[in-house]
């Protein structure tokens, strides 16, 4: 396939690149799908508070338009102490095969789920200086990405899936099962026709948005977390809770990419609505999620 070919000439040039490289452009698409979706009066004030973007002082990192805002929190990683502090922010490790819970993972807020709704109560709080809330929203921007990406929601004790190698076409012996779903799956499924913003958004429903839309954060996670066992982890491993081997490799099939390429199109979908909403909520209304107790 086309697409195939260049990435293969790609991961010649680029095979040390992280896969964060390739979420980038979803992250990216699941902010435009928001811009489209938000009303009127929400685009306009972003705009105006986008244009503080520089108090951030990260201007390797812009946060000029929504696209950029959804790849900041990646962006700055390499700044090393500044930003230090985030780097559990962007998962939440719930294990797949116990019941689901946020409690253990989410403990004192150092979650996705948590720092969504965080960020959300932070934006549409007009009292707070402008610096703060150009950062909540480039934080939740980003997040909400994050957590319709399923091994961001859901692991089984091996580093979001990052320790468990997988076998996947041209990248074979050079990725892991958090890797392809953080990169070469959801870029593919994205860029299959009918792709881009239109395509994702074409023949959707009204009240098929507002399902997508719907729920709480913890609904949410809850979905990542199903996602990352039965998609995620049983198309590499079969069973998804059996033993696996210290030196297994876990394999995606043609077939079983194409098979989930529907159920991809849809997190990704539901991500860039689900933002929507949140943006309108915290920018419009000043509503947010409240705070969660007890991290559950």
């Amino acid at each position: 396939m086309p697409i195939f070919r260049f990435l293969a000439a790609l991961l010649a040039l680029t095979a040390a690149a992280p896969a964060a490289a390739y979420w980038e452009y979803t992250h990216r698409l699941v902010a435009s799908i928001a811009w489209a979706e938000i009303q009127p009066e929400t685009r306009a004030r972003l705009r105006a508070l986008m244009r503080e973007g520089h108090r951030l002082e990260t201007p390797e990192c812009p946060v000029g338009t929504l696209e950029d805002a959804s790849v900041w929190a990646d962006c700055i990683k390499p700044l090393g102490d500044r930003f230090s502090y985030q780097s559990s922010w962007h998962y939440q490790n719930v294990n797949i095969c116990k019941p689901f819970s946020l409690q253990g993972a989410c403990k004192d807020g150092n979650c996705v789920s948590a720092q969504i709704e965080r960020n959300a109560r932070l934006l549409a709080d007009r009292k707070l200086p402008v610096r703060d809330r150009v950062m909540a929203l480039a934080y939740l921007t980003h997040f909400v990405g994050d957590l319709a990406q399923p091994m961001h929601g859901g692991d089984r004790g091996d580093l979001g899936g990052n320790q468990v190698p997988v076998t996947y076409g041209i990248v074979a012996g050079r990725t892991n099962l958090h890797g392809i779903w953080d990169g070469w799956i959801p870029e593919r499924a994205v860029t299959s026709p009918p792709s881009g913003v239109k395509g994702l958004l074409g023949g959707v429903t009204p009240a098929q948005k507002a399902e997508l839309a719907g729920g709480t954060v913890e609904d949410w996670s809850r979905k990542a977390w199903e996602n990352a066992r039965t998609h995620a982890y049983t198309s590499a491993l079969g069973d998804p809770c059996r033993e696996r081997a210290k030196d297994e490799r876990g394999e995606v099939t043609e077939a079983e990419v194409q098979a989930m390429i529907p159920a991809v199109r849809q997190q990704v979908l539901a991500g860039g609505l689900r933002l929507a909403r949140m943006l309108d909520d915290a920018v419009l209304r000043g509503v947010a999620p409240e705070r969660r107790r007890g991290g559950d």
